[in-house]
């Protein structure tokens, strides 16, 4: 029911204009599959989605830009998946950082501050461009 739940969310915030979406491990397969199954979305991003790069994820088409975070040195999303998750989702703009999982999170032993601010700063012009 998790994506009933982003759904009604969506329908409701798109009455003020476009709906731009960001999920962090889980919550990036989430929103993933909601850029693939919703409507309203204009745009995703996805950090470090855990289960994205598996099938039958990297089989899904997104139905708006998607822009996808992933650490090089994940211990959960090898680099093998997310280059293959790459070649089969061309129109996904995939962006691998030199960091682990969670390096956005400065809670946990993993953050990167480098990797987290360049992500910060593609993920904010990923959404002037679709959002505006």
């Amino acid at each position: 029911g998790v994506l009933q739940d982003i759904d009604a969310t969506i329908r409701h915030v798109a009455q003020a204009g476009k709906v731009g979406l960001v999920g962090y491990c889980w919550g990036g397969l989430l929103t993933w599959r909601a850029a693939c199954e919703l409507a309203n979305l204009s745009a995703a991003v996805c950090y470090y989605g855990g289960g994205m790069t598996v099938s039958p994820e990297s089989g899904r088409h997104p139905r708006c830009p998607v822009l996808a975070h992933f650490g090089e040195r994940d211990h959960a999303i090898p680099i093998e998946g997310v280059r293959a998750f790459q070649l089969a989702q061309p129109n996904v703009s995939v962006q691998p950082y030199d960091a682990g999982h969670g390096f956005n999170c400065d809670q946990r032993a993993a953050f990167d501050a480098a990797a987290a601010a360049l992500a910060q700063e593609r993920s904010l012009a990923f959404f002037a461009k679709n959002l505006s």
